[in-house]
């Protein structure tokens, strides 16, 4: 498939869930298809550092090195056939995260925050995640991350000042900190001091840096979005479902939505400029006319949807459960989904050799479900 001046992936957070956007990656790279820019937010911003920071023929690999350490205290259990028992399972699972925490990510503290001296990092969270900076120093090349081919970007919130922003490798000099910090999801978590400053998990604000990379698209694009929460989803049956789905709502950040305004506004530019360039010859190079054109130039964007959808015996523990089989399906999950979009890649490579512009929706594993029809 033919590949515009800027390939960009997008990574959404949510937790355990972000092995699904590891399988995207791993299909990607299959696929020769190679990204010069990522951007995430929370477990995206951990999958982003990876790709930023390791050669694309060590990317894989080191994502499976992640994947299996925090996965590592929940081995791979017997397939239940029952969803009752498997939810079970699952729920045990992200039980024990909850009482242990996860191997090389976060251990639970000594003492409950309520007992530690007020203004300590202590008080400020459940869990210590020391053991995260020690992954991340192993696994990431931070010189490769900041002076690499690949733009690395990830948005965290300021704790005092309430303010969101992105940390990103052409303004910034990026290390283990800001990667943290962008998963810093307190309570659970502790905020991250970077130069005085503390930062918080960036889904707090917005869950997703789609806006970022198009608000600083400077060539002709394909992006790749990939979505851990649905916007849409069935009517919820049961108090367990009606926390799923706050959680959905809260942290699926509408990037359908934002998708569909930017293709939206690249029609509306279209049609101002063909109205331009039907003025006669003494009004085209008036300041007004000069300036509107400039507003209405844009890049060809070309965006694949690609969303993550809950399994029936998935609950609101979804983004906490780190068990090693759920991994193992999540992984798989991506990976088909870039299967299913580079089988259908026929109008979107025409796209891209035409200049054209477009959204594309992957609904790969269940193209009945109600957010396939957002």
């Amino acid at each position: 498939m033919p590949l515009p001046e800027q390939v960009a992936l997008v990574l959404q957070g949510g937790g355990a869930l972000g092995s699904y956007q590891a399988g995207v990656i791993e299909g990607l790279a299959e696929a020769g298809i190679d990204v010069d820019w990522v951007a995430g937010i929370s477990i995206g911003a951990i999958n982003a550092a990876i790709v930023a920071g390791n050669p694309p023929e060590r990317r894989v690999e080191r994502l499976h090195q992640f994947w299996d350490k925090v996965t590592s205290a929940l081995p791979a259990y017997l397939m239940f056939p029952d969803e009752q028992l498997r939810a079970l399972a699952h729920q045990w699972s992200a039980g024990y995260v909850l009482m242990a925490g996860v191997p090389g990510f976060f251990e639970p503290r000594g003492w409950p925050p309520q007992f530690a001296p007020p203004g300590s990092e202590a008080a400020l969270s459940y869990y210590d995640t020391r053991p995260l900076r020690e992954t991340l120093d192993a696994l990431i090349d931070w010189d490769r991350v900041n002076d690499g081919p690949v733009r690395l970007s990830v948005g965290a919130v300021n704790l005092e000042s309430g303010n969101f922003r992105y940390f990103d490798t052409t303004t910034d000099r990026i290390d283990a900190r800001h990667i943290m910090a962008s998963g810093a999801l307190p309570p659970g978590l502790p905020p991250v001091d970077i130069d005085g400053c503390l930062w918080w998990d960036g889904g707090l604000v917005s869950n997703t840096p789609l806006s970022h990379v198009l608000e600083n698209q400077t060539h002709a694009m394909l992006a790749f979005q990939v979505d851990l929460f649905p916007a849409a989803a069935k009517r919820p049956r049961t108090m367990a479902d009606v926390e799923a789905r706050v959680k959905e709502i809260r942290f699926s950040s509408r990037t359908r939505l934002v998708s569909d305004q930017a293709i939206h506004a690249r029609q509306e530019h279209e049609a101002v400029r063909k109205l331009l360039a039907k003025l006669p010859p003494e009004l085209r190079h008036h300041a007004y006319v000069d300036r509107l054109a400039e507003m209405v130039e844009d890049k060809p964007l070309n965006i694949v949807q690609l969303i993550h959808r809950a399994k029936s015996w998935e609950s609101d523990a979804r983004d906490y459960e780190f068990s090693a089989m759920t991994m193992r399906e999540h992984w798989a999950a991506g990976y088909q989904a870039i299967e299913a979009a580079m089988a259908n890649a026929e109008v979107l490579a025409q796209n891209i050799l035409t200049g054209a512009s477009a959204a594309f929706d992957i609904c790969s594993h269940n193209p009945d479900h109600p957010g396939c029809k957002e």
